[in-house]
């Protein structure tokens, strides 16, 4: 019987004969030269060649071989040519291409960091290209490869900073995309006739097994896909701008840095009162609450002043729907008010001001003669008129009058009053000194509204100030009591174990 021998490869350039060279040094040499010869070059077989490296990364993808030969050169390059060339794009099969690139990029960026580093240096230049894949260029089958491989990269330090250029459009992009990418994909796809389906994304769904009903369950999969890799996107600059972020307030944050985010954030109240309660406690994500209240407040078209302005005394604005300059005209008032109180009374004479240092005391004594009779509304009516006619330099005392009538408001199931009153009475008291009672009071009041985390951290910085002063050095009961109520509500995994006992039973 004859043999007949296998047609020889007589393209030098070859990808599949250089990867069975056995000499490393020749096999590595002429790789290289592949990496680079590829997107100057028109082969049908290119699209073969990054079918295969796609396979590869998939299977190895910490191998740093094909990284340090120049891969992410080569499939940067593709994918701009992709982007400019639709002659080039359309011919062959090379609308396969920038899809295959963008995923070859993500595995080999997913797990080692020193192989996201040299993926964004600046000769593979990878980001401003899957980037132009994220806007949409070509369709929703290459952004989802691309929100891949760039929440790879924003998850490594070393890579986050060349990201992180350009944070702005990403956040926006990633915003946009996990509203729509559904709707977009039924849209383009799966709510169309079969005819209307481009075959390309037909063929890369299905790999060529299975029909109709396969195709259509593949393609719902991506599209969940392309919404969770783009939430990871948004996740990773949460997570690597704010580090560690509880309750997602880095991730909210982020959001807000957008003109989107600030609409759709500020469109729920229950995000925008847990911002308020956070920025008033003693947790320590406060500065990144506050943060994110100044971002919405700066923002002419957002309408969250009115809750924001709570903290101020402004809740007889509660229920009304204010505009943006009534709500930002309401905040300038209360600093002409700071402002003008300052300068009334640098106008008043020695003999006027201690008249009201002495009209304060005397009310101080009044309002706690009442609250101790049990009249808690007069009570709060006498250090109202005494926090009006405090002078700005009796900063100790308006320290008590705010902290006592927190205590009337809490005593009269006012909760929000309460934490305001007890904010101003911590934002006078040192930083490093706060004013015990009213961080308990405040406690109290973050527990009768429902905001367990906030009640517990200051419950614990209540009682960290105590142990620092007190000569007992013990606790006491009732913030014991409470410590260990918010510890409860705030577990984790609440409710878990009780769900699983009932599985199981």
């Amino acid at each position: 019987m004859l043999k007949f021998d296998e047609p020889q490869c007589t393209n030098p350039s070859c990808f599949f004969c250089s990867m069975k060279e056995t000499n490393p040094f020749r096999r590595r040499s002429k790789l290289a030269a592949i990496f680079k010869e590829i997107p100057r070059t028109e082969s049908k077989d290119h699209v073969l060649v990054l079918s295969g490296l796609w396979n590869i990364a998939m299977s190895e993808p910490d191998d740093p071989e094909f990284p340090s030969l120049g891969l992410f050169e080569c499939m940067s390059k593709l994918i701009r040519k992709s982007i400019k060339n639709s002659d080039w794009l359309l011919k062959d099969q090379n609308i396969f291409i920038p899809y295959y690139a963008a995923h070859i990029i993500g595995s080999y960026v997913m797990n080692k960091e020193d192989l996201a580093a040299r993926a964004v240096d600046s000769k593979a230049f990878v980001v401003p290209a899957l980037l132009e894949l994220l806007r949409g260029k070509i369709s929703w089958v290459e952004q989802r490869a691309a929100a891949r491989a760039l929440g790879h990269l924003a998850s490594h330090e070393k890579s986050f900073e060349v990201v992180s250029l350009f944070e702005e459009e990403i956040v926006k992009l990633s915003m946009e995309i996990a509203t729509s990418s559904l709707t977009n994909v039924y849209r383009s796809f799966l709510g169309v006739e079969d005819s209307e389906r481009l075959k390309y994304h037909c063929d890369l769904l299905t790999r060529g097994l299975g029909g109709l009903e396969t195709e259509n369950q593949k393609a719902e999969e991506w599209g969940i896909q392309l919404q969770c890799w783009s939430l990871y996107l948004l996740n990773s600059f949460a997570l690597r701008v704010n580090r560690k972020s509880p309750g997602g307030v880095g991730l909210i944050k982020t959001l807000c840095k957008t003109e989107m985010g600030r609409k759709r954030v500020s469109e729920v109240r229950e995000v925008i009162e847990r911002l308020c309660d956070l920025s008033r406690s003693s947790d320590d994500w406060k500065a990144t609450a506050l943060d994110t209240l100044l971002l919405l407040l700066k923002d002419s078209n957002v309408r969250v002043a009115q809750i924001v302005l709570q903290d101020y005394h402004k809740i007889k604005y509660s229920g009304l729907k204010m505009n943006s300059e009534e709500a930002h005209r309401s905040v300038e008032n209360l600093w002409e008010i700071r402002v003008e109180r300052k300068k009334k009374e640098k106008l008043m004479s020695e003999t006027e001001l201690e008249e009201r240092r002495k009209m304060v005391k005397s009310l101080k004594k009044q309002g706690k003669k009442k609250f101790q009779m049990g009249l808690v509304k007069e009570a709060m009516e006498v250090y109202t008129v005494g926090i009006d006619l405090c002078p700005l330099d009796m900063v100790r005392d308006r320290v008590v009058l705010y902290s006592n009538r927190a205590q009337c408001c809490l005593l009269l199931k006012q909760a929000e009053y309460a934490i305001s009153d007890s904010t101003r009475a911590l934002c006078l008291s040192s930083v490093d000194d706060p004013h015990g009672k009213s961080l308990w009071r405040r406690s109290q009041a973050y527990d009768q509204k429902g905001s367990t985390r906030e009640s517990l951290m200051d419950c614990l910085a209540f009682v960290d100030q105590r142990l620092k002063y007190s000569n007992t050095k013990r606790i006491p009961y009732y913030a014991a009591h409470m410590i260990s109520k918010q510890m409860s509500a705030t577990w984790g995994f609440l409710g878990i174990d009780s769900k699983t006992e009932k599985s199981d039973g």
